[in-house]
């Protein structure tokens, strides 16, 4: 299932101001275990706010609300070599606080979010997709697997609070 020889160029963007996101080192090995099921290539990971995030998804997905990952698979313009370029996989952009609002709603640690929203983001500059139930039962048990990889529980099994007694 991985390819060792998958290499990741991250490059990071923060367009946002909270004090609570991942350093570029998280981020990048949380894309690293994602990108290992691929080839590997150059990733752009933007941090924005809602604002940026609305913005983007009203333009690229015709929905007027912020969201927690938007993928940017990257097009090669047209009639370019193949090989004209070194492997570009896209760019991520991740609403921090989307991000933070979806973990405490979910009582899930946010830097396990974090993780999980980086992979999502990857599989899907990858080629993975969910729009059918079975594409969706494929990408899910991948990002189980990964996250599982990182040292993170599987991220579809929402966490109930426990109470003290």
């Amino acid at each position: 299932m991985t390819n060792p020889e998958a290499e990741l160029a991250l490059s990071l963007q923060v367009a946002c101001d909270r004090p609570d996101l991942p350093d570029q080192r998280q981020l990048a090995a949380w894309a690293a275990a994602a990108v290992a099921v691929g080839t590997g290539g150059e990733l752009t990971i933007r941090l924005v706010d809602e604002d940026e995030s609305q913005a983007l998804n009203r333009q690229y997905r015709g929905k007027d609300s912020p969201t927690n990952v938007l993928s940017f698979p990257f097009e090669p313009p047209e009639g370019l070599p193949a090989d004209a370029l070194p492997p570009v996989l896209g760019d991520l952009v991740i609403c921090a606080d989307v991000v933070a609002r979806e973990a405490a709603e979910h009582n899930k640690p946010p830097m396990a979010h974090w993780a999980h929203m980086v992979v999502h983001g990857v599989l899907h500059l990858l080629g993975f997709d969910h729009q059918q139930d079975d594409e969706a039962e494929r990408m899910e048990a991948m990002e189980t697997q990964i996250m599982a990889t990182l040292g993170f529980e599987n991220p579809y099994q929402l966490k109930e609070e426990i109470g003290e007694i």
